[in-house]
């Protein structure tokens, strides 16, 4: 979900799309992306699509990330960046800004006030018939993935009920988090005495004033001062809202500190909750969300202090339209090579996962919503990318049905603190960052890849139904931490792999590569995982199926409108009735034209 760009300049002189306003969009499937027209009949600019122009659907960007090749003067230069978009905008008539050097290297140039998709097209298309240039994606508006709901107080189902809860409290005989920090990259932190404890430094990445509210733009204070907006302030027909205080009700879900007398009890309450604020009034940019995943995982943001409370998990519990963009996924990328587990929302659309970032990236763990009564919620997005489900509420059959967590009585500015019950992605997403922290503190050497695959082991077949793909089933705290520590679970075990590349031919006919299991006694696993490194420029085109040694295939990946590079992921098959041993195979299409790829490894494991 995004809405039009804004700037630091007076006032709010753009129009927004707000979290209210799509809200109601929630509900609803995505609309296939369209072509921009070119003015004047320029060929360029129409075949630039319209998901590469806009920064909300119908709502032409007003800012770019440009990603350049790393021998490329302007990669490195900020002089030779800014030089480059002042020759494109001089070449395409519009007035294109230098602003500022990503975490990532990636430059933000601005493309200045009402410009038409078509505009923006030709900027676009610029860029791309530049050889130096590797990647130009619009900087997409994302909001929160929630729906908030009435306050009231109840028992915290969704952590210990034996039909859909989590088993989370017998969990922290094992591990409690501690010595963990999680990131929340959100709407940064209202003051809450349950929450005051687990709470260390973290950063206000918002560097528009129009959208931070706080009067200023990026500076060391998350503080959240309310994300509430007037009628019209953020869309031509969208009601006032107030505000929703979202970081802070992700953060009492992951670490609300527990065995106090009084509150709710945190999944990972031994963890530490660094506040990164980059979703404000209207929403935030990828551009802010992006330095925020290279600062929370260590990484070097240009004017921003290095971080002394550096996270080994990231909560992002927001997200957009569209397919990840390589800004985004390099970002993301880098911060697990750093060792740092990143968790995302999979979105509230009722939509296949695919269709929205950063539910969509790779290298992410990517969380669908159940109801209490452990069928996927009727908001949630689902798919093949889905890697697992966790409580994300249901309100609409009682309130107490949503997850209840840290609030603020507020409206408008801070108020008194308080609880509420709120349902969506967004609440289920933290379930998992602090099933995540839970593990990484049972088990400081566990890499990103093993916090997923033993999530994915150790998960548990929905008790209700799930149409479209729900991951490898629901989240079981206690049983994952038993897994990881060796005292129970379903350690996974022997990995096979084949590491020879081969070649997908654009268009043609399926290709194959195979794995010969052995050694392993009886069938197959109910969550088998299968990791897939795909090279392809448009993994839209491809259909990937796992066939096991009787010739049975599971679908991993259908093809579709996934614009988005390459295949970097695992999928969890439930293979129970087909025997381990045998020659396994990974079989890749091609179905449509223009586009090239390369099987490079995949593996099993067991």
């Amino acid at each position: 979900m995004k809405g039009t760009p804004l700037r630091t300049s007076p006032a709010l002189r753009r129009k927004l799309i707000s979290v209210a306003a799509l809200s109601a969009a929630l509900l609803a499937a995505a609309s296939t992306a369209s072509v921009s027209a070119a003015p004047d009949g320029d060929p360029q600019a129409a075949a630039v699509p319209a998901a590469q122009t806009e920064a909300a659907p119908g709502a032409p960007a007003e800012r770019l990330i440009v990603g350049y090749k790393s021998d490329a003067a302007e990669a490195k230069s900020n002089p030779a960046a800014e030089a480059d978009a002042a020759a494109k905008g001089k070449e395409t008539g519009e007035d294109v800004d230098f602003q500022r050097r990503l975490g990532t290297g990636a430059a933000l140039v601005d493309l200045g006030e009402n410009l038409s998709s078509a505009d923006v097209a030709d900027v676009v298309a610029e860029y791309r018939a530049d050889p130096q240039v590797a990647y130009v994606v619009p900087d997409r508006l994302n909001t929160p993935k929630a729906d908030p709901n009435d306050t009231e107080y109840a028992k915290q189902w969704d952590l210990f009920e034996s039909t859909a809860g989590m088993n989370v409290p017998a969990a922290w005989n094992t591990a409690t988090g501690a010595g963990v920090t999680v990131a929340v990259i959100d709407t940064g932190y209202v003051a809450h005495s349950d929450l005051a404890a687990n709470i260390v430094g973290g950063y206000d990445f918002i560097a528009d004033t129009a959208v931070s509210v706080d009067g200023d733009g990026r500076d060391s204070n998350p503080a959240d001062p309310g994300d509430w907006y007037n009628a019209g302030d953020c869309g031509s027909g969208v009601p006032a809202s107030g505000s929703s205080w979202h970081g802070t009700h992700v953060a009492g879900t992951i670490a609300a500190v527990t065995d106090n007398g009084k509150g709710i009890a945190g999944i990972a309450h031994g963890a530490k909750i660094s506040p990164l604020r980059v979703l404000g009034k209207c929403g935030g940019y990828d551009s802010d969300i992006i330095d925020a995943i290279t600062w929370a995982s260590g990484g070097t943001v240009s004017g921003v202090p290095a971080n002394s409370n550096v996270a080994k998990v990231i909560n992002m519990s927001l997200g957009g339209d569209g397919a990840c963009t390589s800004a985004t996924q390099t970002a993301i990328n880098n911060a697990v090579n750093r060792g740092t587990t990143v968790v995302v929302a999979a979105g509230n659309e009722n939509d296949n996962v695919a269709n929205h970032s950063p539910g969509n990236c790779n290298n992410v763990i990517s969380v669908a919503a159940t109801s209490r009564t452990g069928a996927r919620a009727s908001y949630s997005n689902f798919g093949s990318l889905v890697d697992i489900s966790a409580p994300g509420g249901q309100t609409s059959t009682g309130t107490a049905n949503g997850i209840l967590s840290t609030l603020n009585s507020g409206t408008k500015t801070p108020s008194g603190e308080n609880y509420a019950y709120y349902q969506g992605t967004s609440m289920a997403t933290p379930h998992i960052a602090g099933l995540a922290a839970l593990l990484k503190s049972a088990k400081s050497s566990l890499t990103p890849a093993q916090i997923e695959s033993a999530i994915k082991a150790n998960a548990r077949a929905l008790p209700g139904a799930c149409s479209g793909g729900c991951g490898a089933g629901l989240a079981d705290a206690a049983k994952t931490v038993a897994a990881v520590t060796g005292t129970g679970g379903s350690t996974p075990g022997a990995t096979f792999s084949s590491t020879t590349a081969v070649a997908v031919p654009d268009n043609g006919a399926a290709i194959e590569s195979a794995i010969a299991v052995t050694g392993r006694t009886g069938n197959a696993p109910a969550a088998l995982q299968v990791g897939v490194n795909i090279t392809h420029t448009y993994r839209g085109d491809l259909v990937i199926d796992l066939v096991a040694p009787d010739g049975t295939a599971y679908r991993l990946k259908s093809s579709g409108s996934d614009s988005a590079d390459d295949v970097v992921t695992t999928y969890s098959v439930n293979a129970s009735s087909e025997v381990a041993n045998g020659t396994w195979k990974l079989r890749v299409q091609d179905v449509a034209a223009q586009d090239t790829g390369r099987l490079n490894s995949w593996q099993l494991t067991f």
